[in-house]
């Protein structure tokens, strides 16, 4: 594991943290990152090659999960693979009938989608730290002649904000389009001049639409951000863990990440159940038309 690197125990560290990134440089070319330092340059021009290949590779197998599924879904006794779509399927099911209480053939769809999705991005953090990472360095030195050191490719996509961020940001347009939809837009431009305070008289009420709108932003705004951030922070604190874990001498290594891989499974499927319910109950407060 790390003794295997060449690299300070916080050069380790950063390696490990550090995306595949393919981006504009200052001087105006575009090139892939070969340090941090120039992943860092890139700023908002540049795009995680390694998040994006692994979210799109999982959203595949969960479709490729699914159809065959549906493919082979017997009405006599299911088998171990149907069952357990059916199973998680009805949970998400029961989840949205018990929580969103408008009417809508998308929020159930929306939440399996993410809850899966989540699930197994979430997943790829039991992965050894070292493993694709590794076999990454090899390829990329073997066959487009790079220096092992400089080849970077994380593999759990939602410790990269940029993923976490890009799903809360769609929930929160889904949000938007349900309010306006639900309440027109005078209905729902009143939803956030009029509240928390609204007074029966004319002139303190217009006197408080500023103080709602400050107040009634701040709310609407923060739902997509706690929402990208608490996924997001969870992810990576445990990819962090695992990371010091495996700095440790090799016999110490398995005492500590069998049983944190354990309680991790525990976060792993708690941090998509969570990101799905808060997407249900936003929805379902956008939908509401009081």
């Amino acid at each position: 594991m790390a003794e295997e690197h060449a690299l300070t125990s916080t050069e380790y560290i950063k390696h490990h943290l550090t995306n595949w990134t393919y981006g504009k440089m200052p001087d105006g070319t575009w090139k892939v990152a070969e340090t941090g330092a120039e992943a860092q340059q890139m700023g908002f021009n540049a795009i995680h090659l390694d998040s994006m290949l692994w979210s799109v590779t999982l959203g595949i197998i969960f479709c490729l999960m699914f159809w065959l599924a549906a493919r082979r879904a017997d009405t006599g006794v299911p088998g171990k693979f149907q069952s357990a779509i059916e199973m998680i399927i009805e949970f998400v099911d029961t989840s949205v009938r018990e929580t969103y209480h408008g009417k809508s053939r998308l929020i159930a769809p929306l939440a399996l989608t993410i809850f899966v999705w989540i699930l197994l991005m979430n997943t790829m953090d039991l992965i050894p730290v070292d493993f694709i990472p590794q076999l990454a360095a090899m390829v990329g030195s073997s066959v487009f002649g790079m220096d092992p050191h400089h080849v970077y490719f994380k593999v759990v996509p939602t410790t990269d904000p940029n993923i976490t961020l890009g799903m809360s940001l769609s929930v929160f347009a889904l949000i938007i389009f349900y309010s306006i939809r639900e309440k027109g837009i005078g209905g729902f431009a009143s939803e956030l001049a009029l509240n928390p305070f609204n007074p029966k008289n004319p002139v303190l009420k217009a006197l408080f639409i500023p103080i709602n709108l400050i107040l009634e932003l701040v709310t609407f705004l923060a739902r997509p951000i706690s929402l990208a951030l608490r996924l997001f922070g969870n992810m990576y604190a445990g990819e962090l863990i695992f990371i010091l874990i495996a700095l440790l001498p090799f016999w110490i290594q398995w005492a500590l990440s069998v049983p944190w891989a354990i309680f991790h499974i525990l976060v792993i499927t708690l941090q998509a159940f969570i990101f799905m319910m808060l997407t249900i109950v936003y929805l379902s407060m956008a939908s509401e038309k009081h």
